[in-house]
């Protein structure tokens, strides 16, 4: 009888390949969770929470701050855009609220 294999290399083709645009992409899946742009992955409703979201969007900021001179044009260009996209989203929100 052939046992599964527990060898990581195993299931590495399941998950995509880990660098520092899907790290920020992931990041901003989650701020767009928070803002209610997407459905929860775990439970599939979609909640709003703009205080997770503005911590998220702050925490790739910092990414962004910390970086500063480490990254690829592409990467810069990247991390820019989100933050902006992310920036408005949450103002939107934010203003529709108040």
């Amino acid at each position: 009888m052939a046992e599964a294999s527990t060898h990581p290399e195993a299931h590495a083709d399941a998950l995509p390949r880990v660098d520092f645009a899907t790290f920020i992409l992931s990041l901003s899946h989650s701020a767009l969770v928070h803002l209610g742009d997407a459905p929860n992955p775990e439970t599939g409703h979609v909640d709003k929470s703009l205080a997770l979201a503005r911590q998220t969007i702050d925490l790739i900021a910092m990414l962004e701050e910390k970086t500063k001179g480490n990254l690829t044009g592409d990467e810069e260009r990247l991390i820019g855009q989100i933050l902006y996209d992310l920036r408005m989203r949450y103002v939107e929100l934010s203003r529709a609220g108040a």
